[in-house]
């Protein structure tokens, strides 16, 4: 009896001091252990830790339901402060020649480092946000099992790089029909749609390629000085020519990252595509305006119609509702 009762209480002691030793320190909250380095690199894009007071993350601006990109016409930081331009998606920027719609940064390590440290955005110099990862018992584990050794800036940058470039998308209506996989999600007017695409309504011009994009910059008109004043690539190159030009965006997954434009001035789609029919009509006083916007492109109601099923053909599949 005496051996049963010594037996429960060590039992009991041995189940104290268990628990005690798995507590996680300063109340962190228990993490999935990354295998890779995307892993690891996903784990950060989601996290707080990242930003001053811990108040947002990667994901707070690119949000996962719109292609990584955001629902507003700007995105809001640290203690709700207000961005300047649109956010633009995440996706499909592997092959990327520039960052940001001024193009500032040229690799996705840049980019990654750019937000941490932007004071309207996260706020949290790189080299503080690395401290804060080595204090955390979790995160120093996982940086010492991917990379070998405790966190540092490039090794924070690299793993949040590697995840973006898994965020590659190709199950679209428009890629199935064109592979020969399934050519029956690629209706009629998305295929009308298409050669407007390439002909009259010059969107070839600049959206071409893989991604649908030439990776150079160009002005569309949405600048004239007075109320739109962001004078884009201009900033960076303080080249007068650049003034008013801002990169062109790839169209993956389009129809998910309303609003649009740098400066999220069009709701919708349809707003974007009236927009380049007639640019005078919205804007009449730009500055520097690309001569490819010179004149009307003098579409039809169905011809809008048809290019906005194309750009909506090229939708990822891990986005169409079934």
């Amino acid at each position: 009896m005496i051996l049963l009762r010594f037996s429960i209480i060590a039992l009991f002691f041995a189940f104290i001091f268990s628990s005690c030793g798995s507590e996680l320190p300063n109340n962190e909250k228990v993490l999935k252990e990354p295998s890779t380095i995307e892993d690891l690199g996903e784990l950060l894009f989601h996290d707080s830790i990242l930003s001053r007071g811990d108040q947002v993350s990667c994901a707070s601006c690119h949000k996962p339901e719109f292609a990584f990109a955001d629902n507003t016409p700007v995105s809001f930081g640290v203690d709700s402060l207000k961005g300047d331009r649109n956010t633009p998606s995440a996706m499909n920027q592997s092959a990327r020649n520039f960052q940001f719609w001024d193009g500032r940064m040229e690799t996705l390590e840049e980019q990654a480092a750019g937000p941490i440290e932007n004071p309207v955005e996260m706020d949290m110099p790189l080299s503080f946000a690395v401290e804060k990862l080595n204090k955390h018992s979790q995160y120093r584990k996982f940086f010492i099992k991917i990379f070998g050794h405790p966190a540092d800036k490039k090794s924070v940058t690299d793993a949040i790089a590697a995840f973006e470039r898994t965020l590659e998308t190709s199950d679209t209506p428009f890629d199935n029909y064109t592979s020969g996989k399934d050519t029956t999600q690629f209706s009629a007017s998305a295929k009308r749609g298409q050669q407007i695409f390439n002909v009259k309504g010059k969107c070839f011009d600049c959206h071409f390629g893989p991604d649908f994009t030439n990776d150079f910059f160009r002005n569309i008109g949405l600048f004239n000085g007075k109320d739109l004043n962001d004078s884009g690539r201009f900033e960076v190159t303080r080249n007068p020519e650049d003034i008013g030009r801002f990169k062109t965006p790839g169209l993956r997954n389009i129809a998910m990252t309303a609003p649009y434009m740098h400066n999220g001035m069009h709701k919708t789609l349809r707003e974007v595509i009236d927009y380049y029919n007639e640019p005078d009509k919205f804007i009449s006083n730009s500055v520097n305006r690309d001569t490819l916007l010179a004149k009307p492109l003098g579409l039809t109601e169905q011809e809008k119609k048809d290019l906005e099923a194309f750009l909506n053909s090229l939708t990822d599949a891990r986005f169409i509702k079934k």
